[in-house]
């Protein structure tokens, strides 16, 4: 064993092995020289990986972290490293088993999950920033790269229904249809299948309208709010939707959940058609 080098911490996990470096960190800084080696061996699926890195510790003045699920892996590590007398921390074993005491099922034991939330957290803030980003046709070159564009007139809940589909991981585009102002070339370019259309009964559309005004303390005899040009708005955005050949949903008296849902299902069967 060499004594002249930094001491080394092994840290083998069967995911990226970033909880147990930080761990292996978080001690040393609690020591006067605070300076250790850390080696980082991921995604450790099969014994042979074990053995080696057990082998290797033996050489140099080493502990081994570890994040392993698996059984037999953790049993295989403590033996092997017993042998060479190699002192081992289970990061996640005592908590497991504290865990267990306290829940009705066991553990899944399956390896990597910590990193597949990760992964499923990153796509949601990335498909939040999407939604924000490309809201009420601000670009409409973000509609190229979205899962589903949301086409309405305004108060048809576009915005929501956006922010909704965000957190599940869905990137969507939305464009208020206004009888005056052309659709853009982009939209056109989008597969019909990625297309949502949605209508409102008139009457429920000027509720929300002049509730609207009154909260930004506008009065309600504003265009915005008549009703012969809801009832315009509203067939204009019909005759679009049926030339861009989308489906139509009727948000009226439909909570935002219900209405997501029903489009969520709209687009993953969309994305079978494209073959994802």
């Amino acid at each position: 064993m060499d004594n002249n080098t930094l001491p080394v911490v092994y840290v083998i996990s069967d995911s990226i092995g970033e909880t147990a470096e930080f761990v292996v960190k978080a001690v040393a800084s609690q020591f006067n020289s605070g300076h250790v080696e850390v080696r980082r061996v991921p995604f450790v699926y099969e014994i042979e990986t074990i053995l080696d890195v057990v082998e290797e510790a033996a050489g140099v003045n080493s502990i081994i972290a570890y994040t392993l699920i698996l059984p037999e892996l953790r049993k295989t590590l403590k033996t092997a490293a017993d042998k060479k007398n190699i002192a081992t921390v289970d990061i996640l074993g005592p908590m497991m088993n504290a865990f267990e005491t306290i829940m009705i099922e066991g553990p899944r034991m399956e390896p990597g999950l910590m990193r597949r939330l990760d992964e499923e957290y990153f796509h949601r803030i990335a498909a939040i920033e999407f939604a924000v980003k490309y809201d009420d046709g601000k670009d409409p070159r973000g509609m190229l790269r979205s899962d589903a564009v949301l086409v309405g007139v305004s108060r048809t809940s576009k915005t929501p229904l956006s922010m909704y589909l965000a957190h599940k991981r869905i990137k969507v585009a939305n464009l208020p249809l206004v009888p005056e102002i052309e659709l853009p070339e982009e939209l056109f370019m989008v597969p019909p299948h990625k297309i949502v259309g949605l209508t409102i009964n008139p009457q429920q559309l000027y509720d929300i309208r002049v509730e609207r005004l009154k909260t930004l303390g506008l009065t309600a005899n504003a265009n915005y709010a008549n009703l012969k040009r809801i009832i315009e708005e509203l067939e204009y955005a019909e005759k679009c939707m049926k030339r861009l050949g989308c489906p139509i949903f009727d948000v009226s008296n439909k909570a935002v959940e219900e209405v997501a849902n029903y489009i969520l299902q709209y687009i993953r069967e969309g994305r079978k058609l494209d073959g994802h």
